[in-house]
């Protein structure tokens, strides 16, 4: 019988069990987008996940979404992560990276440059910068010569995640960065190919993932997803047949993974587990709302076909979160006013339970 504890099979990986540390931003890198000690720290505390999935890595500069988050575009930075994914495998773990461009949640105080997206139609709300929260600025539309550029730059940064170590990536398609700028039908209002009617609209994801398994094969390549997730203020239209059709876009990538937020609801979602051949990770809790995800939520989404589950603030405040699940124990409350303050701490000073095995 299939349970959280379960092994699994992944690429050339073997998984000690289905429990997943989803992507989080903590903002703690150097000056550089340089990864530090505190990070090795932080996810070899967290290696008894069955897969670690690093924060959003920046794959340009004009990719970089919030100021303190790592990148993975200079030689510096990918020599700063070799001590990381290091220590994560010492301790026995696997771990890959999210690469996250921002598209047009940035600010020019953070990048020194106007950000870009599909189309020249802000994000809704503030963005971060060096100065504190910023109404978010009109970006740039990206000529179409341009585009396949910026599909691309995924496919560098894997690169450059295999080269520091990292057991592979994940392409961040969610949350209302870029590649789910393009999938929206009102951060997209372009009129080439890329744009309009859902083919278009999902040509850059695949674009995107296809460069990425050109440069570092399918079985270390991930995608994360949220379907009609409404993240800074992207809308999409027709949810069910825009992520069918990625799907099977997706499909003959021969991709590791991919990973569905539970953003829409749940007869949509079984659609989408029909419609991948593959394997599944799902989160079952939407990031941005109020409950963290339980031993309850991915027993349930095992049972509906998920391979995998991710938890992500259960993570944040209990390092040793597998063994918790395991055993039954308490998950201890995360203090959300060091998300990211910077520091250690709130960032490596959760204690293990002292009755996890």
């Amino acid at each position: 019988m299939t349970t959280l504890f379960s092994s699994y099979p992944l690429g050339g990986l073997t998984l000690p069990n289905r429990v997943v540390m989803a992507p989080m931003t903590r903002v703690r890198a150097a000056a550089g987008g340089l990864a530090t000690p505190s990070m090795a720290a932080y996810y070899a505390q967290r290696a008894t996940a069955g897969l670690i999935v690093s924060e959003g890595v920046q794959p340009s500069a004009i990719g970089q979404s919030n100021p303190g988050t790592p990148g993975l575009h200079t030689d510096e930075q990918v020599a700063a992560w070799r001590p990381v994914t290091s220590a994560v495998h010492t301790n026995g773990g696997r771990i890959f990276a999210q690469i996250m461009h921002g598209g047009r949640v940035s600010h020019p105080d953070t990048t020194g440059m106007r950000p870009v997206g599909p189309s020249a139609v802000a994000a809704t709300g503030d963005v971060f910068t060096p100065s504190g929260p910023q109404p978010a600025p009109t970006p740039r539309a990206l000529d179409t010569a341009e585009v396949p550029e910026h599909a691309r730059s995924y496919a560098r940064a894997a690169r450059h995640a295999v080269e520091a170590g990292f057991d592979g990536v994940e392409l961040h398609g969610a949350n209302g960065y870029l590649i789910s700028q393009f999938l929206s039908s009102n951060a997209n209002l372009r009129t080439d190919r890329y744009g309009g009617p859902v083919a278009n609209r999902i040509r850059f994801a695949v674009e995107a993932a296809a460069a990425t398994v050109d440069a570092v094969g399918g079985a270390r390549t991930g995608i994360r997803l949220s379907p009609g997730g409404e993240f800074w203020g992207v809308r999409e239209s027709e949810v069910r047949e825009l992520y069918t059709a990625l799907l099977a876009e997706l499909a003959p990538l021969g991709l590791a993974y991919v990973h569905l937020e539970a953003t829409a609801d749940e007869d949509v979602l079984l659609t989408l587990r029909r419609a991948w051949p593959g394997t599944l990770v799902v989160n079952p809790v939407v990031p941005m709302g109020p409950k963290q995800t339980g031993r309850d939520d991915a027993d349930h989404w095992l049972w509906l076909g998920a391979d995998l589950i991710s938890f992500g603030r259960a993570f944040i405040s209990n390092p040793d979160l597998v063994e918790r699940l395991r055993a039954g124990l308490p998950i201890a409350p995360v203090d959300e006013a060091t998300y990211y303050q910077g520091g250690d701490a709130g960032y490596l000073t959760y204690p293990a339970h002292p009755y996890a095995a």
